[in-house]
């Protein structure tokens, strides 16, 4: 009896002590008290944006008075789309609650708040000159009365970029491998690289104007020169740096040089190749911009210069806006893709 006693008076402590030590205790009346339930949370963000359009609006009512009202409607209309969409959606949002929709709030609010505070710079106090920098509601105007050449540039814009970005990215990623994985190639192509490629490519523009046979196919070869470079440089630097291990165990395999290129090294430089991507997408922003700005007849950058010697500077932040969705729309696009191929290395890359 005595031997058991002992026994249980020395396990009982053990189990006492066993407890967990990681185990988070539930907070305590006053830290609840300072901390905001979620729900409230939720529902001051999604305010956000009501609050930010009734500003807007409210400020935009008084900037009016010293503009013409044909130039205000337009943009009165828009605000008061946007506070009735706005209420619309935090009325429902009980019922149908989104993610995306409670980390956009914060974003369109703030730009809702910028458009109020350049109309308040412009229009408003008059603290910057006219007609370098119009209002918000002139911009809006301009959009709307040259929808049609608008339309008709961004259409052409988008042609010549395509083509131009597709032909840079095929001849980058061939020369890319080639230099990669050839030490002849990279001999000889290498020092081309380092000579041709620092070079900008809206400095050939006086030759690309003398060679080609018309100003399109001369603004196509720009963006594809412009592109080439940082494809080229980033491809074989990828292709270079495969790990020895992947290609011994292929060859082992009995793998072929063609196997091994394009089954084993290309996938490898993968993650280089895609930053060679984007760097040569922005870089073809740059020369479609400039190129468009000689000898070619239509195209955002036409526009923004024709804009610009007729001193319409409420066109030019047009064509600017038009530019801004464009691009980033193509980035966002490019983005897609490298998720989509690159799905292997989700959670790895932070860019």
């Amino acid at each position: 009896m005595l031997f058991a006693g002992n026994k249980v008076n020395e396990v009982a402590p053990l189990k006492e002590s066993a407890q967990p030590s990681n185990v988070v205790e539930p907070p305590t009346g006053a830290q609840k008290k300072h901390e905001p339930p979620a729900e409230k949370r939720r529902w001051q963000i999604f305010f956000t944006v009501p609050l930010a359009t009734a500003t807007a609006l409210a400020l935009h009512w008084l900037a009016s008075r010293q503009e013409p009202p044909g130039e205000t409607h337009l943009y009165t209309y828009l605000l008061s789309g946007l506070l009735v969409v706005s209420i619309v959606a935090v009325a429902l949002q009980s019922l149908w609650s989104s993610d995306w929709m409670r980390g956009a709030c914060p974003l369109i609010a703030a730009a809702v708040l910028f458009l109020a505070g350049w109309e308040m710079a412009t229009s408003g106090f008059r603290w910057l000159p006219m007609p370098y920098f119009p209002g918000p509601a002139a911009v809006l105007q301009s959009l709307v009365t040259d929808r049609d050449i608008l339309f008709d540039s961004t259409c052409h814009s988008l042609l010549l970029l395509l083509c131009g970005y597709a032909l840079g990215v095929a001849v980058g990623l061939f020369s890319g491998v080639c230099i990669g994985w050839s030490r002849q190639v990279r001999y000889w192509g290498m020092p081309l690289l380092k000579i041709v490629g620092p070079i900008p490519a809206t400095a050939w523009i006086p030759l690309a104007m003398v060679l080609s046979p018309s100003a399109m196919v001369s603004a196509m070869a720009l963006i594809a020169l412009a592109v080439w470079f940082p494809v080229t440089m980033l491809t074989a630097s990828g292709v270079s740096n495969t790990r020895a291990a992947y290609l011994d165990v292929a060859r082992t395999l009995g793998a072929g040089r063609a196997f091994l290129i394009f089954r084993v090294a290309i996938p490898a430089a993968l993650p280089s190749i895609f930053i060679g991507l984007f760097m040569g997408l922005g870089a073809s922003f740059l020369t479609l911009v400039v190129a468009e700005t000689v000898g070619v007849k239509s195209g955002l950058g036409w526009y923004v210069s024709w804009a610009q010697g007729w001193a319409e500077y409420r066109k030019v932040y047009a064509a600017l806006l038009i530019m801004a969705a464009f691009f980033s729309t193509i980035m966002t696009a490019l983005f897609k893709v490298r998720d989509r191929v690159l799905v292997w290395q989700k959670g790895v890359i932070k860019w």
